[in-house]
């Protein structure tokens, strides 16, 4: 994981006790809410290693809750998150997990609406930094800490160069990317970080590009 700034070392404005165990589960939780592009209905929380170990002495369950609610990690309201997103009809589950060669502070969230799901899995690795490193099946890579695009399509030539030739169009700077693809000609995702936020008409241009699925952005800052 690269240096990214300041924040990487102090770690952010936040809800106690644990830069690790609660402001990265907040981010951790705000991402999956922003990858579901809406209120999701039923989610299901696995945590791993630490994080299954001790989420609740530390509120990393309280956290993620937070998260889901698209709360900032120095957010009071995180304390009552349980509760506020049982009144706002997200059903949460929580169980734990063990699976070898995860990192210590792993969640991974099931977010449902119907008869859609996504899936989120990422990781704390301290004062506050996450990497989200699976997203739906796919092995993907971010930090969160720059505005992302997500773009899932389907795996055909020249779709990368459609899609940096419309962020050139429209000045907008690539720091990083990632991709991958289910199978040989099947479903892709595209992950893009920026160095400004896509403006909503970038967004649309992309999401008519042929054989493109569906676009989200994921905007949580530090």
């Amino acid at each position: 994981m690269r240096f990214k700034d300041v924040f990487s070392i102090i770690g952010p404005g936040m809800v106690g006790p644990s830069s690790s165990h609660t402001a990265g589960a907040v981010r951790i939780g705000r991402t999956a809410r922003h990858v579901f592009g809406s209120l999701p209905k039923q989610v299901e929380i696995i945590l791993y290693g630490s994080f299954a170990d001790t989420y609740k002495g530390h509120g990393t369950d309280l956290a993620l809750a937070g998260g889901l609610l698209d709360m900032a990690t120095d957010d009071l309201r995180i304390r009552d998150s349980l509760r506020l997103a049982e009144q706002s009809g997200i059903e949460i589950t929580i169980r734990t997990a063990h699976k070898a060669g995860l990192h210590p502070n792993t969640a991974s969230l099931v977010l449902r609406d119907g008869q859609r799901e996504e899936q989120v899995t990422g990781c704390s690795i301290g004062g506050g930094s996450i990497e989200i490193t699976a997203v739906s099946g796919f092995d993907v890579r971010f930090s969160a800490m720059y505005p992302t695009l997500l773009i899932f399509h389907a795996d055909r030539a020249g779709m990368i160069k459609e899609m940096t030739q419309l962020l050139n169009e429209q000045a907008l700077n690539i720091g990083a990317m990632d991709l991958d693809r289910k199978s040989r000609g099947g479903e892709a995702l595209t992950v893009i970080e920026t160095d400004g936020e896509a403006a909503p008409d970038l967004m649309e241009h992309i999401r008519l590009l042929p054989h493109v699925r569906r676009v989200c952005s994921v905007n949580i800052g530090h």
